[in-house]
């Protein structure tokens, strides 16, 4: 390991196969394991390999509903550096559901836009977000990773349900009918097992999980070779740039805020340059002299790593299934990566605990028909601003350049990304976000989540979009844990108890035409009813596809 003046350390990452500078931090750590060599084998009801933001956010999901989880994460503590540097309004909303997002908001900064420019410093595109977004917070979030994820394992390490053993490499995995086994090695060389009910493998692209499965990648081919430099800032640098593109033909830049007093710098690098020469803290230096002084920050992290665009075939395979990077992996353009692999845990983490109450493990082979469409979106998506962005002929570069600034001249706005529904699966017609703002109560004022729960929920425009719902089917469905949630919004006659403060229900029933949306626990809706009849209708598709009357003996009909 060489170790240079002023105590920076480069240091080989077998997880992402990566060579990182770092500058030595203070590191959080837990309470030592509870499993010891001479304890008993524990079980649980999920062990979920790998601690990440996915596997974080996978276990904390399932510790909010009381499961037993034991999570087994090979290093020794929280990797405590930036990778991730974004996430979206999507993501707070499950934050929300923690009851972390307000404790995140000091590691994070809203960003307004996004802006492209050429070699030269002409604006190529400025994209602007929402605030608030569909989701009810800000559209775009930058952050500083290791404090998301110190939040993420003080609440872990708060839930009693939830063990995280540290150190804990995953090196078998048995299955049968009844559950799984885990095989953990440590550093001293000894071992324990695990047993579960299902297994989730969050360990990421080089993961044990995935090779076990057999799963093989789908490359789209995008691989690019790129230089990422992290700075702690000593003070406030005006006119840095927060989120930028430059697309220069002969070297494309990042420039990204990574949260409050952290920036990062990213550079695409060409053949033939060696990762001793790009690591040296004086290269680094002089590809950011023309933004940053040595004076006004300090260099904490350097890595070379290419940027890939990689989807398995094989998301899940009996009791074990893939989620984050293990799954799947995408150029940083949209900034969707950790995004994408919270969505999988959200999208696991409601189905995982039916099924442990009883539904039908069927409900589980819903889960890569949903996310696999939505991650191949974005990562096409991803994919193609790459290429725009980073055309190296200087030609094709500058007809670019001159159609993105004719667009601007013409006020031709950039048209926003709109990220598609789930389809297929356990999605009726429609998959989309249900949207979220404030709304009122006699309980008080809040966002609607906060107020109406996050199980499934009838959204409903006025009462009288309930008329037509059998009573045993509405006690089914209050037996599977579901509520509703009245608006008057289409009828004064009837009091309600929503009031819609923001006017975001208002806006949706009247963009769908529809009077009420069947909601699932992730918020995303399982269908939508244009008359009392098809939300009857809708409520006993969910139950019989859910197979409730077998589960709890209810009659829908």
């Amino acid at each position: 390991m060489y170790v240079p003046p002023g105590g920076t350390r480069i240091v080989h990452s077998q997880w992402c196969n990566r060579f990182d500078i770092v500058q030595p931090r203070p590191l959080s750590s837990r309470s030592p394991e509870k499993v010891t060599k001479e304890s008993p084998m524990p079980s649980a009801d999920v062990i979920v390999v790998g601690y990440g933001p996915t596997g974080m956010t996978l276990a904390a999901l399932l510790g909010l509903q009381g499961r037993r989880v034991v999570v087994l994460e090979r290093y020794d503590e929280l990797y405590n550096l930036p990778r991730a540097a974004a996430f979206d309004d999507e993501t707070m909303r499950t934050f929300q559901k923690l009851g972390i997002a307000e404790k995140l908001l000091p590691g994070t900064n809203v960003q307004a836009g996004y802006v492209w420019t050429n070699g030269g410093g002409e604006v190529l595109l400025d994209i602007e977000y929402d605030n608030p977004g569909r989701n009810g917070w800000p559209a775009q979030y930058m952050m500083y990773q290791p404090h998301l994820e110190s939040t993420l394992d003080e609440l872990i390490s708060s839930m009693p349900s939830v063990e995280v053993i540290h150190g804990a490499a995953v090196t078998a995995i048995t299955e049968d009918a009844e559950g799984v086994i885990a095989t953990a090695h440590r550093a001293d060389g000894s071992s324990f097992e695990v047993a579960s009910r299902f297994l989730v493998g969050a360990d990421g692209g080089n993961g044990f999980v995935r090779t076990h499965l057999g799963s093989s990648w789908d490359d789209y081919g995008f691989s690019e070779n790129w230089l990422v430099c992290d700075f702690a800032l000593r003070h406030e640098v005006r006119g840095l740039p927060t989120f930028q593109q430059v697309c220069n033909p002969h070297g494309p830049i990042a420039i990204v805020n990574i949260g409050p007093g952290h920036h990062r710098f990213s550079f695409r690098l060409e053949s033939g340059q060696t990762r001793e020469e790009v690591t040296d803290p004086a290269y680094v230096w002089s590809k950011v002299a023309a933004f940053l002084r040595r004076e006004q920050a300090d260099l904490i992290r350097v890595a070379n790593y290419t940027f890939s665009s990689l989807i398995v075939d094989r998301w899940r395979r009996g009791r074990i299934a893939l989620a984050g990077d293990a799954a799947h992996q995408m150029p940083p353009f949209l900034a969707q990566g950790m995004v994408s692999g919270i969505r999988d845990a959200r999208n696991l983490a409601w189905k995982l605990g039916m099924v442990l109450d009883g539904a039908p493990d069927d409900l589980l082979d819903t889960y890569q028909p949903e996310r696999e469409p939505h991650v191949r979106f974005i990562t096409e998506r991803a994919v193609e601003l790459g290429r725009v962005q980073t055309e190296r002929d200087v030609e094709r570069a500058a007809a670019r350049d001159a159609r993105m600034i004719a667009a601007r001249r013409a006020n031709a706005k950039p048209d926003k990304l709109i990220y598609p529904g789930l389809t297929g699966g356990m999605i009726d017609n429609h998959g989309a976000l249900l949207p979220q703002g404030l709304v009122s109560t006699a309980r008080g004022t809040a966002l609607f989540d906060d107020l109406a729960g996050t199980g499934w929920l009838i959204v409903a425009s006025e009462q009288a979009a309930l008329a037509a719902v059998h009573p045993e089917a509405l006690d089914a469905f209050h037996r599977l844990g579901g509520n509703e949630a009245v608006f008057a919004i289409t009828s004064m006659f009837a009091p309600a108890e929503y009031s819609d403060t923001a006017g975001s229900f208002t806006r949706f029933f009247r963009q769908t035409g529809a009077i009420a949306a069947l909601v699932r626990p992730d918020s995303y809706i399982y269908g939508l009813a244009h008359s009392p009849q098809e939300l009857a209708d809708l409520v006993e598709s969910a139950l019989t596809t859910l197979d409730i009357e077998d589960w709890n003996g209810v009659q829908t009909r």
